[in-house]
């Protein structure tokens, strides 16, 4: 099951795998997204979602099949990683760091020519300045969690990759992601979300799949179908069957 393909795709996976032993954690996934697309991901825990994004940051290779970000092979390298932001499920920040250090260290990794200013600008689209100072050690789950989709995007990636990024938010803080992710997707940027959120992921997405045992079983872009309706579906195919 794919996505339809496009001309000046952002991502594509041809038939991708991923065994751990003599499981198939991924198994024969293909999609492609081209710029603006949005795809969120939905499934039970241990259906492969997390995998599948690994893979398609180049941080995990495949047992076999391929992918590509804006035409570059994956695992890739230094170029892949210029284009591409990731949000792991945990947040991976330096504790003894403040928020701001947080991610201008990674604004300098990536090479970014106003580190300052491309921090505060990410820091405050995501409502994180009021606590730019204060050390992640300090903060609650869900500023982490903003400061971590901050450290992913002050490079204004290509294509984004994130994991639960709604994870400890409060509804101020789902609202801020949301719009952020919009603006994103609006201004070109391809996006896989992977969630439980299916309010806020329906609302951005311009396509929807659900997984299962490392499958796609199902997939739906423009129109998706509406939030009542896809909950029993995700319900139904998902849920009941894990």
């Amino acid at each position: 099951m794919t996505l339809a393909p496009a001309e000046g795709f952002s991502v594509t996976a041809t038939d991708l795998v991923r065994s751990f032993g003599s499981r198939r954690a991924v198994n024969g996934v293909s999609l492609s997204l081209a710029p603006g697309d949005c795809l969120a991901l939905f499934g039970p825990n241990g259906a492969g979602k997390t995998t599948l994004l690994r893979m398609l940051g180049g941080l995990l290779r495949p047992t076999s099949g391929q992918a590509t970000i804006e035409g570059v092979a994956l695992p890739g390298g230094a170029e892949v990683r210029a284009r591409v932001g990731l949000v792991s499920h945990q947040t991976m920040l330096y504790d003894a760091l403040t928020a701001r250090e947080n991610v201008e260290f990674a604004a300098r990794m990536y090479g970014v020519a106003d580190v300052r200013q491309a921090t505060q600008r990410v820091l405050q689209r995501l409502g994180a300045d009021s606590f730019a100072d204060v050390r992640v050690q300090s903060l609650s789950r869900g500023m982490q969690q903003r400061v971590s989709v901050a450290r992913a995007i002050v490079h204004e990636p290509s294509v984004l990759l994130a994991d639960e990024p709604f994870t400890g938010l409060d509804a101020g803080g789902a609202s801020a992601l949301t719009g952020m992710l919009a603006g994103l997707r609006d201004s070109g940027a391809a996006i896989i979300i992977v969630t439980h959120n299916l309010d806020e992921a329906l609302s951005l997405c311009t396509a929807a799949a659900i997984m299962r045992d490392g499958r796609f079983v199902r997939l739906d872009s423009t129109p998706i179908p509406a939030r009542d309706e896809y909950t029993a579906l995700y319900r139904e195919l998902s849920v009941d069957a894990s």
